[in-house]
């Protein structure tokens, strides 16, 4: 473990910033938030565990390739603008379900902006960790001994 307070910082900062990243990111359809800040938030969790330990170690947490959550998240963005085209509107066009409430959570607001900002949310989440991991790796010291 490289640095003993933030490694059990990170540990025990990891959950809390994950769960707060998906609150900002559900409340940002309809107040400041969304898939941006929420995917930088939850980045931001990766990343201090892998300063805090290692980024192999924040790789192994993450447990998917950040590419893939690049793609999938602009996969998601753009199938979401599908419905309103369905419904006879424009690409990326609001379309709402019923308003329902659940018990200590209140009402529940769920439509195609909430799925355009999971996607959103899903790319920033991929783009910032490969980056991050790339430059990593490029400040990684050489192990091997260059050949002449």
């Amino acid at each position: 473990m490289k640095y003993f307070i933030l490694g059990g910082a990170g540990r025990l900062l990891f959950p809390c910033l994950i769960v707060l990243s998906l609150i900002v990111l559900y409340r940002g359809h309809n107040l400041p938030g969304g898939g941006f800040i929420g995917g930088l938030m939850a980045a931001t969790a990766y990343i201090l565990v892998g300063i805090g330990s290692s980024m192999r170690v924040a790789k192994e947490k993450l447990r998917v390739d950040p590419v893939f959550l690049l793609a999938l998240g602009l996969a998601v963005a753009i199938i979401s603008g599908l419905p309103g085209m369905l419904t006879g509107g424009v690409f990326l066009t609001g379309e709402w379900l019923p308003t329902f409430s659940l018990p200590l959570l209140g009402k529940i607001h769920l439509g195609t902006p909430l799925v355009f900002d999971v996607g959103v949310y899903l790319v920033v989440i991929g783009f910032t960790l490969h980056t991050t991991f790339c430059l990593a790796e490029l400040a990684q010291p050489e192990t091997e001994e260059p050949v002449d």
